[in-house]
């Protein structure tokens, strides 16, 4: 299980704040885009530009235009499937903010603004990345009177739901020894415990070689001492059918549109799978969208990643729309023409190696739309399918996102991350010399080769590692990526200029998962989110197992404060091999006591004396740890007989108003969905 690789270099040295931006007319230029949106609490809004989207073909442009109109009418999935009663705080806010008469320079009213931004940019009332539920700072009072006086209905229990951090505190659970699905808010699963869950997908397992994936587009209910699925599907009783009977109507308009016979075929797939809802036609589907590799525009669209599922099985409904950058993509062709080079010299067991890399195609893409789990915060990085015998017996896309790094690098200038945490001038001259080109190397292995490495042994399910799962995968991918950067072959290949570029990655990779990622979690709260804790494992790991005498990197402590110190930059990378082949034994292997070790050892706890420290420093830097966007407004121009004869952007919507656009247009779900 991939997935999503949300690099920390981008969010923690961003600064991203100021107000909506002003309007702009339809002849906007991409280099006219104010970056920065909106701030509020941790989060900063920030615009993407679409270069080269006026040079796509008229086809192209439709192809984006209808594709972008399927990933919208998803966004109500993301919603509900994240919390039981999401849609209707949702939509209990957004009416009262339309409909609120008073003082909207009120503090109470502000207050209370702000929250609803956060449930917009979280999909739901958790945190988007911590899990943690979060409450308005406005009154319980206040907003009672409000909505009385705003004609909001608002029933008593919804009012728990939104003011009581006691009601479903945690949207996925992951703590050691509890029930995750009793102690999880997310909407996978009603009335199951742990065990029965894991019992039915034990039961309905597909043990055959080219398996469906059970449970990917389905939520088990407990009735009557009974456990149904519901299938998300678009005929019949499905769930979600009124959202997913607008996906298909616009897939089915893209398919006019498909620019290859591989592609119109995947689309094909797609539009019966989510009619169906049959597993066997998402692998067909799967299959079909990998063997895609000559169309510019692609997209990602349905249930896809399982981090929000306790069990990693269910995927989250989630969209992007893009284009293939052929200036930018020569360096991920590099990569995946020597994907077997790579695999055979990995410092893992052999028997753990492919022996033949299929399929590894990667390139770098232009981001057009976003949606669902990748909207409003967005993955930089994609490798898919997830399906592991899809990924070695036909192959994987990998990607990197260009166009949404460039939105971090252009908001970011000047915010003071690296003098204050960086242990010398040295280190931050590597970054600024360094520090962009090998973010984007490191991405490139991590989606493009790390990833589609490595392979199960056989009887070995990727469900075997459980809630650990996606953290191993993800540390796995990391450290494939880390071990080879310091690679002289990546010379060799001309990926990076010189020998000395990786000590960047590796400095502030360390840095990152021992230290500054903590600025984004609160005092006292342990790390929950896969990526965070991958990062955690890795840094931690390896600087418990330096040598004693001679440590290859360490946390000093100068002037009362503590720093990274990497004495042998070699030394470390040795370590990172060392790590990489215990983690892939243990994802090659199942072994799932050992995943467990691992993580609860150097992946969760949180020494609170260096927390509280860290968010001192950080906080008079004013910078906002998560970053996410807004989208660019696409409008089809047709002809008098009604074709789409082209397809113009804009990029003067802001952030309240692109949300309470989408929630008027694009919101056909019922509040609750059984």
């Amino acid at each position: 299980m991939r997935k999503q690789l949300i690099i920390l270099v981008a969010a923690l040295t961003l600064v991203g704040c100021g107000s909506i931006g002003k309007k702009r007319v339809q002849t906007v230029q991409p280099e006219d885009i104010e970056y920065n949106v909106d701030r509020f609490y941790d989060l900063a809004i920030l615009r993407y530009r679409v270069p080269d989207f006026e040079n796509l073909t008229t086809g192209q442009k439709a192809l984006v235009y209808y594709l972008s109109e399927a990933a919208l009418w998803g966004r109500d999935i993301i919603y509900d499937q994240n919390g039981r009663y999401n849609l209707r705080v949702r939509r209990t806010c957004e009416a009262l903010y339309q409909n609120y008469q008073g003082n909207r320079e009120d503090e109470q009213f502000l207050l209370f603004e702000k929250y609803l931004k956060r449930v917009w940019f979280s999909n739901g009332i958790h945190h988007h990345y911590a899990e943690d539920k979060f409450v308005p700072e406005c009154t319980e009072a206040w907003f009672r009177q409000a909505c009385k006086e705003a004609g909001v209905s608002l029933a008593d229990e919804l009012v728990r739901v939104i003011f009581d951090p006691s009601v479903m505190p945690k949207k996925v659970c992951q703590d050691a020894g509890k029930d995750l699905l009793l102690h999880s808010a997310c909407n996978y699963y009603d009335g199951l415990t742990q065990a029965e869950a894991e019992a039915w997908y034990e039961q309905h397992k597909d043990t055959t070689a080219e398996p469906r994936w059970i449970g990917l587009n389905s939520k088990l209910i407990k009735r009557n001492g009974q456990v149904i699925e519901r299938v998300y599907r678009s005929e019949g009783d499905g769930l979600y059918r009124e959202a997913l009977q607008h996906v298909v109507a616009n897939l089915e308009k893209a398919l006019e549109y498909a620019e290859t016979d591989e592609q119109r075929l995947a689309i094909q797939k797609l539009i019966a799978f989510n009619r169906i809802g049959d597993p066997q036609l998402y692998n067909e589907y799967a299959i079909a969208w990998v063997r895609d590799l000559k169309s510019r525009v692609d997209f990602v669209n349905g249930f896809t990643e399982v981090y929000g599922d306790p069990l990693g099985i269910t995927g989250a409904w989630e969209s992007m729309v893009n284009f293939r950058d052929d200036v930018a993509t020569d360096r991920t062709r590099t990569l995946s023409a020597n994907a077997q080079w790579f695999e055979d010299n990995s410092p893992t067991d052999p028997k753990f190696k492919k022996k033949e890399c299929r399929g590894v195609t990667a390139k770098v893409i232009t981001a057009a739309m976003l949606a669902g789990d990748c909207y409003p915060s967005t993955p930089i990085g994609i490798n898919l399918p997830n399906a592991n015998w899809i990924r070695k017996n036909y192959g994987s896309k990998s990607v990197t996102i260009a166009n949404l790094t460039e939105a971090y690098y252009m908001a970011s200038q000047g915010d003071g991350m690296n003098e204050e945490f960086y242990i010398s001038d040295l280190e931050c001259a590597w970054a600024k010399k360094y520090g962009s080109l090998m973010s984007d190397v490191h991405v490139d292995l991590h989606e493009c080769l790390g990833h589609g490495s490595g392979q199960l042994m056989p009887g070995v399910s990727k469900d075997d590692l459980k809630e650990h799962g996606s953290t191993l995968e993800e540390a796995r991918a990391d450290l494939f990526s880390l071990y080879y950067m310091a690679d002289p072959k990546l010379v060799e290949l001309g990926i990076v200029p010189d020998e000395e570029a990786y000590k960047t990655q590796y400095y502030h990779q360390l840095l990152n998962g021992a230290m500054t990622q903590l600025v984004r979690i609160e005092l006292g709260k342990n790390i929950e989110e896969s990526h965070m804790r991958d990062r955690a494992l890795i840094a931690r790991w390896v600087l418990a197992h330096t040598d004693s005498l001679k440590p290859e990197a360490q946390i000093i402590e100068r002037d009362g404060k503590h720093y990274l110190q990497i004495n042998d930059y070699p030394g470390v990378r040795r370590l990172f091999g060392q790590l990489l082949a215990i983690v892939q034994e243990v994802v090659s292997t199942g072994n799932y006591e050992r995943a467990c070790q691992l993580v609860e050892e150097y992946a969760v706890k949180v020494d609170p004396d260096l927390h509280r420290e860290l968010l001192s420093r950080y906080e008079p830097l004013g910078i906002a740890p998560y970053k996410g966007f807004v989208n660019p407004v696409y409008q089809p121009v047709f002809d008098e007989q009604g074709k789409l004869k082209d397809v113009l952007i804009r990029y003067d919507e802001g952030y309240t108003a692109q949300h309470l656009r989408y929630s008027r247009d694009y919101s056909p779900l019922p509040d609750i969905n059984d």
